[in-house]
């Protein structure tokens, strides 16, 4: 774990050290802006990687200068620059340092629908559905035709119980792009979740002709 942070995340990490049965790990995170939401999503990030490696944070405390305190630069001009930051950030399985960087875009252009969706993305990877399907709402109120953005928050609502609803949304996604065999596969999941197994099977085969060969199995398994 302390060459995944110091290979993808920058941390400084420091000499692991052996306590009874355990491993210590200690070290430095890069510097992020701290409010409320940025430090509960870096500690999930961590909590996340933690599980992934067997592994548990149990404390982290941040160095504060009052008299010197360093905010981000919120110029128009950077919000290219900190996408590129949180899309890196990302690539490199940095959820944390991607959700702080994503809503310091949000912050600089509000009206940005890629911020608002990229930042869905990290939030449900980060097991935080409820928070995701707001941002996935924001990112269609300012581009109502942006297809990835409705596709997404139709598998939360399937994924949430609410599947009318994320029929709704695939239909609107189909409309948009009948060629998308995603949509029509995952239609045909939430349909055969409604007890709609014609239906599913419709979709299935549509989704296997559109090019999704991995239907195969839920044709095979459904459909006779």
């Amino acid at each position: 774990m302390g060459n995944f942070l110091t290979n993808n995340y920058g941390y400084k990490v420091n000499e692991v050290k052996r306590k009874n049965e355990y491993w210590i790990l200690t070290g430095d995170t890069t510097e992020f802006p701290v409010d409320e939401s940025n430090l509960m999503y870096w500690a999930l990030d961590l909590y996340c990687k933690g599980y992934e490696f067997d592994s548990k944070l149990v404390g982290y405390g941040a160095i504060a200068d009052p008299q010197n305190q360093k905010f981000p630069d919120m110029d128009m001009a950077l919000n290219d620059y900190y996408f590129d930051l949180a899309m890196d950030a990302y690539n490199k399985r940095n959820l944390g340092m991607a959700f702080i960087h994503f809503s310091t875009v949000i912050r600089i252009n509000p009206s940005n629908p890629n911020a608002w969706y990229s930042r869905a993305i990290v939030r449900e990877e980060l097991r935080t559905w409820k928070s995701a399907r707001r941002d996935y709402d924001k990112a269609i109120l300012l581009a109502p035709d942006f297809v990835d953005a409705i596709l997404n928050r139709a598998a939360n609502k399937d994924e949430a119980g609410e599947r009318e609803e994320a029929i709704v949304d695939y239909n609107k996604v189909i409309e948009l792009d009948p060629g998308n065999e995603m949509a029509f596969f995952n239609r045909g999941n939430t349909k055969f979740n409604l007890k709609d197994f014609k239906g599913a099977c419709r979709d299935w085969n549509t989704a296997k002709q559109l090019g999704a060969h991995y239907a195969q199995n839920r044709i095979d398994e459904h459909c006779s």
